[in-house]
This record gives C-alpha cells, sequence and structure tokens, in this order.
C-alpha cells in the first residue's frame, strides 16, 4: 500500500467550490467503485483540505487520474488555492475504526 497526505488551503471565496468538486469526485468513485484506491477528505474550519489517498500499487499509481470528476478538480486548483497543495508520503501508525481495514488478500 501506499499512502499519501495533500494539504493545501482555499481562498474563502473558492472553498465551497472546491468542497462541491471532492463530493463530485466521492460520487464517481462510488459509482466506479475501484478496489486499488482509499480516499478520505476533510475541510477544516480555515478552509484547508486534507486528502488522505491509500493505493494498492507499491508505484503510487491511482485510478483517480482517469475520473472525469477527478479531472476537473485537479482544474485550476492552483487558482482555487490562498496555499498550494503539499504532497507527503505517510505511514498509518495507528487506526481505530477511522480507515477500512484492509481484508486479507487485498
Amino acid at each position: 500500500m501506499n499512502t499519501r497526505l495533500i494539504r493545501y488551503r482555499t481562498k474563502p471565496e473558492m472553498a465551497d467550490t472546491n468542497a462541491e468538486l471532492v463530493v463530485a469526485v466521492f460520487a464517481e468513485l462510488k459509482a466506479a467503485r475501484p478496489n486499488s484506491v482509499r480516499y478520505l477528505t476533510l475541510r477544516l474550519e480555515d478552509e484547508t483540505f486534507i486528502h488522505v489517498v491509500e493505493t494498492a500499487s507499491d508505484d503510487g499509481s491511482s485510478p483517480l487520474p482517469q475520473l472525469a470528476a477527478f479531472q476537473a478538480f485537479q482544474s485550476g486548483i492552483r487558482d482555487r488555492c490562498a496555499e498550494p497543495p503539499l504532497v507527503r508520503s505517510a505511514r498509518v501508525v495507528g487506526n481505530y475504526r477511522m480507515l477500512d481495514e484492509p481484508k486479507q488478500g487485498e
């Protein structure tokens, strides 16, 4: 598994638009149901967004870029941001009922 944490802060007037684009990504994910990705997005009170993406591939490849909704989300992301996206690799140190546990064989 490969886990990435992406953090950025939107301009206040763009936060709702950004959230709507993120919701559309989740709707498309729910419809497509890819098994190779797990994804969580949080919105903080200061309009910071945190995305946690876990992919099954060792090289970090993900089905997200193929989704039309994700492409729409990516389009103009830098214009919506007050602080640009910062991407970091991450490892889960502890998890209690927050993230799904991988099923055997996944």
